[in-house]
């Protein structure tokens, strides 16, 4: 874009851009509510979908659905990507949605194994394919949306609310997960009650699918489509984007790898290594999410002085140096309070990428193959690192050398690091022109 029509560019509104974020961010809670409900319930729904076993064995049949939900969202950032890139990203946040409604619906109803034997897995794994695909253009499309409505000066505060409600998806699901734990007895929960959540999933995605029927579209897309802009190809992630590309499955790996272990599985490690009860384990894992929430506008706040650069270098390079002590810690202690403290000394450091994370790679790439650019190296690094998160934690469990997988996670966090200090400052360079 010129400086001519940059200039020309009218500004949001505080107003507008306030609709604008919340808009996006109101779908985005929900995507990752009905996302991390499968992770926050698997511990009572596990028994229902597999045959009876090892508890460690059934956790690991419900992990591998997990990561083939992880599976299609590669081909779910790529369909949306492209399509937020050609028609809109408020068109692929209404599609991102609807889907994610119809995979919480049919989790919900779906009969257990003892009633409908290979049949019960089976759909289960469909309604988490429906799921991945949805979640997977929900990334890039809100993170692109919400990056674009943010603004120059305060671009790191306002796209932090990405993760923002990210997390908030995961804590909704966490007190659902709590209420009931409270309010019906283990054997109600575990033959209907884990129902509940994706009932309520279902529900509220139908709500925001109406809601974002009527946001703005951003003014970076809008400028594209009437500058002519080229339309984005796949092949121009390879081609013309290279770098960028490389540097965002860099990070990714390094980030979702350690986000995936400080929130889903660590309710399943503190239960299933700590020995931590399964309701203890659960509030635990809340308090933490609350702490981690309230880090994100912090951190993002102070990105736009400090720049995304440092941050970046602050969570990995703390990250590489502290999981060992922090994983090994909350093995050996049977102290809550203890517990806590170690997760919230991870989620700190972790802080410092995720609420930037949005912005960084929103920031690479010019804005007619932003999404596409967003959503695909993201996808396909967090298919591989992310979605594999929990079957390698159990995998090195069962065979007997659980603390191997904090190493395992220093050295992708150390991949990160490298990244970091290869990628120009985007808050400096940033590719969004618009204000």
């Amino acid at each position: 874009m010129t400086r001519s029509a940059e200039a020309a560019t009218p500004e949001l509104t505080p107003f507008a851009r306030m609709k604008a974020i919340l808009g996006g961010s109101a779908g985005n809670l929900v995507e990752w509510y009905d996302w991390f409900a499968y992770a926050a319930f698997t511990l009572y729904f596990a028994p229902q979908f597999f045959p009876k076993g090892d508890q460690t064995v059934q956790l690991l049949q419900a992990a591998a659905v997990f990561f083939l939900g992880f599976v299609a969202r590669p081909i779910g950032a790529w369909l949306m990507g492209l399509y937020a890139d050609h028609a809109g990203r408020r068109a692929a946040l209404s599609i991102s949605v609807a889907l994610m409604c119809a995979g919480a619906l049919i989790i919900a109803v779906t009969p257990s194994y003892a009633t409908i034997g290979l049949w019960a897995p089976a759909i289960l794994l469909l309604a988490r394919v429906l799921q991945g695909l949805s979640v997977g253009g929900e990334y890039g499309a809100s993170a692109t949306y919400m990056s674009e409505m943010a603004g120059k000066t305060h671009r790191g505060f306002w796209s932090s609310f990405h993760y923002v409600t990210l997390i908030a998806g995961q804590l909704l699901a966490l007190g659902v997960l709590i209420i009931l734990q409270r309010t019906l007895d283990k054997a109600a929960l575990s033959e209907w009650g884990w129902r509940v959540p994706f009932v309520i999933g279902a529900a509220l995605a139908v709500v925001v699918f109406w809601i974002r029927t009527g946001l703005d579209e951003s003014v970076s897309f809008r400028n594209a489509k009437a500058a002519g802009a080229e339309k984005a190809r796949t092949h121009m992630l390879i081609l013309r984007h290279p770098r960028e590309t490389l540097l965002i499955m860099g990070l990714t790996a390094g980030g979702s790898l350690t986000f995936y272990v400080y929130t889903t599985y660590m309710q399943k490690f503190l239960v299933n290594t700590s020995g931590f009860s399964k309701a203890v384990a659960s509030e635990i894992s809340a308090v933490s999410l609350i702490v981690f929430l309230l880090l994100q506008p912090v951190a993002g706040w102070l990105s736009d002085r400090v720049g995304r650069k440092p941050m970046l270098i602050l969570a990995f390079g703390g990250g590489v140096l502290t999981i060992w002590p922090i994983m090994n810690g909350i093995a050996h202690t049977t102290s809550t309070a203890t517990a806590l403290m170690l997760i919230l000394a991870g989620v700190t450091f972790q802080s410092a990428y995720t609420s930037i994370s949005a912005v960084v790679k929103a920031e690479l790439f010019p804005a007619h193959i932003r999404a596409l650019g967003v959503a695909l190296p993201y996808a396909l690094a967090n298919v591989v690192f992310g979605g594999t998160a929990e079957m390698a934690a159990l995998a090195f469990k069962s065979s007997g050398i659980e603390s191997a997988f904090y190493l395992y996670v220093a050295g992708v966090m150390a991949l990160g690091l490298l990244c970091a200090i290869l990628l120009k400052d985007t808050g400096k360079h940033s590719r969004i022109v618009e204000d």
